[in-house]
């Protein structure tokens, strides 16, 4: 268990890579772009949780087209800092079948949780999946995984991050713009 002292000290000696500004300018980008290509198609917007419960909610004030909201809670890190085999903690209420998905998390890395996510997707009948994510870690896929998102805000080389939802042992996932974790913290 990581204590708020040690939180402290790892949020200190995190390099910033991305400014609120510039993670707000990215978001304005996004919300762009899943305007033009989704405003016309009653889309369901599956949110990836917890990390992707910040940037969605971000996402959301800057849709002003009719959409559904739901969530999926699947996890590879359970509570840690390196990825494990995947758990479905909850699954989407909302019908998918004959619906455009949108899901949207906080990072793709090794892609295995949102290949996961849109075969779910498309097992319940879906007529088109997309996936958005705020941060794609470049260098990082796993076999079998998502190799790339359909609309992705920042992108990154591979270091291990918090904030805007990413987390470190599920803290910072509050911090005020996107923070490389120092390699003596990992």
């Amino acid at each position: 268990m990581k204590l708020p002292q040690d939180i402290y000290r790892v949020y200190k000696n995190a390099t910033c890579l991305y400014t609120k500004e510039q993670v707000e300018q990215a978001l304005d980008r996004l919300a762009q772009e899943i305007r033009y290509n989704l405003e016309d198609k009653n889309p369901v917007l599956l949110t990836v949780m917890v990390g992707g419960m910040i940037p969605a909610a971000h996402l959301l004030t800057r849709i002003d087209f009719p959409l559904e909201l739901d969530y999926a809670h699947a996890t590879r890190y359970q509570s840690g800092v390196e990825g494990k085999e995947l758990i479905w903690k909850n699954e989407p209420s909302t019908k998918l079948k004959e619906r455009t998905v949108l899901i949207l998390d906080d990072i793709l890395d090794g892609g295995l949780t949102l290949m996961a996510v849109k075969k779910y997707c498309e097992a319940q009948g879906t007529k088109q999946v997309q996936t958005a994510v705020l941060v794609d870690k470049q260098g990082t896929r796993l076999e079998g995984g998502l190799a790339k998102a359909d609309y992705t805000g920042l992108t990154i080389e591979d270091y291990y991050v918090f904030g805007y939802g990413m987390d470190y042992y599920e803290y910072l996932r509050n911090a005020p713009g996107i923070y490389a974790v120092s390699t003596e913290d990992l």
